[in-house]
């Protein structure tokens, strides 16, 4: 909304900018008219003309109140000096002749209800965008019509003063400034509002397809294997069932992976699964798996590593691991994994600002942290270590090779207590 608010104040100041200069050029034109106001007055209202014009110019730019109060006094002084110029005074009486239509005093009458009306009244536009400015503008319309009266009063032509065409003016654009004002939020509101139903449309659309796609492919798949394993298998062999349980598993991880299954002619899904996936195609997930728990996770690092696809599940499974012990145990809302690599391997190093916790202190006997992380590691040639004290936090640095080849390692480098984290972590899972 301040957006559009900051849209409209510009639009208006634009606005006073363009129709000011053209007020200012066509009171010049009426002040050089030959014969129109005496020499000293035409110089002396062409500048304070000129400066309304500089005024309304960086009005334009900022609407400083300043440069209003500048524009202001200059108009102002300008119908003064008309209204006092020896050159333009002429009998009311002769002013009223038909036959002196091009008489010189007109000139000045026209001037004067030009600065008035449109010089002075392109101000009106700005009366809605701040009180300040309403004020000044008050003020200004006060003064102009006070400037306008004295100055036109030897030669006003009957039904049709400058004063009354000042006033209409001033009225007529302030009117139109309060239309703009109102009517820009209302229709920027309206567009916005468009746009987020369109938004929330396609949204739901997207989601009702991939529900639908979702439902078909468990449908064709792991409902049609579980029906058959409440039926005892009656009419399918044991090989069968395995088989295609089997399927199942490498469509539901590839599905977890990333992966799109691929609907084949015959009613099966092509399974086959990718050789290699990029990192950072699933580190997101579990960022926002997280995140919706309330644990933020912060990425360092980056995630465009292609690996095996064993190695990224256990990967993804031991980092999930580790991350959960740290919602639950750390007692901190926030997380930093730090992902390098070098040319042979993964490393993610899980850091918390928690509690942490003595190793010594914990029972050999736990073995969650164990088996769901360093277990799951070295299946695929990775490992784990693990660092921690009461009070300093808890850091995990797990390590998983690039490439399908296993990579040796110390049992007792890798990893010197395995069962250390497990108070910190939360037992057997």
């Amino acid at each position: 909304m301040q957006r559009i608010l900051k849209e409209r104040d510009r639009l208006l100041r634009r606005t006073v900018r363009y129709s000011g200069l053209a007020s200012c050029f066509l009171a010049a034109v009426c002040i050089v008219l030959p014969g129109g106001v005496a020499p000293l007055t035409l110089i002396s209202t062409l500048a304070l003309v000129a400066i309304t014009a500089i005024a309304h110019y960086f009005i334009g730019e900022r609407g400083a109140p300043l440069w209003m109060a500048i524009c202001l006094i200059a108009g102002n002084f300008a119908i003064l000096l008309l209204g006092v110029d020896p050159g333009a005074v002429r009998d009311a009486g002769e002013a009223l002749d038909p036959a002196l239509n091009h008489d010189p005093s007109v000139a000045a009458v026209a001037a004067i209800a030009v600065i008035g009306s449109g010089v002075l009244g392109a101000l009106a536009l700005m009366a809605t965008m701040s009180r300040s400015r309403l004020l000044l503008i008050a003020v200004g319309f006060a003064l102009t019509c006070l400037s306008v009266t004295v100055a036109s009063a030897p030669r006003a032509l009957p039904g049709s003063t400058p004063l009354l065409l000042t006033i209409a003016a001033w009225a007529a654009i302030g009117t139109a400034g309060w239309w703009i004002a109102q009517s820009v939020p209302r229709v920027m509101q309206r567009i916005a509002s468009i746009g987020r139903a369109h938004r929330a449309e396609r949204l739901a659309s997207e989601a009702e397809a991939q529900r639908r796609q979702d439902a078909r492919l468990l449908h064709d798949t792991v409902l049609a294997t579980l029906t058959l394993l409440a039926h005892s298998g009656v009419g399918v062999s044991a090989d069968a069932l395995r088989h295609q349980a089997a399927n199942d598993a490498k469509l539901l991880r590839q599905l977890r992976l990333g992966g799109v299954p691929t609907p084949l002619r015959s009613g099966t899904y092509n399974l086959q699964p990718v050789a290699e996936s990029a990192l950072g195609n699933t580190l997101e997930s579990v960022k926002q798996r997280f995140g919706r728990m309330g644990l933020d996770v912060k990425w360092h690092g980056s995630g465009q590593i292609l690996l095996p696809s064993a190695v990224l599940d256990a990967f993804l499974g031991a980092l999930g691991e580790c991350l959960e012990n740290v919602r639950r145990h750390a007692q901190v809302s926030e997380a930093d994994v730090t992902i390098t690599d070098d040319e042979h391997t993964l490393r993610a190093m899980v850091t918390d600002a928690g509690v942490g916790f003595n190793l010594g202190d914990v029972d050999p006997a736990r073995l969650g942290f164990a088996e769901s992380v360093v277990g799951r590691l070295r299946e695929v040639g990775g490992n784990a270590r693990l660092f921690s004290s009461p009070g300093s936090g808890t850091t995990v640095v797990l390590e998983v090779p690039k490439h399908d080849e296993v990579f040796g390692h110390d049992e007792a480098a890798g990893y010197d207590e395995p069962y250390g984290h497990e108070r910190q972590f939360g037992g057997e899972r």
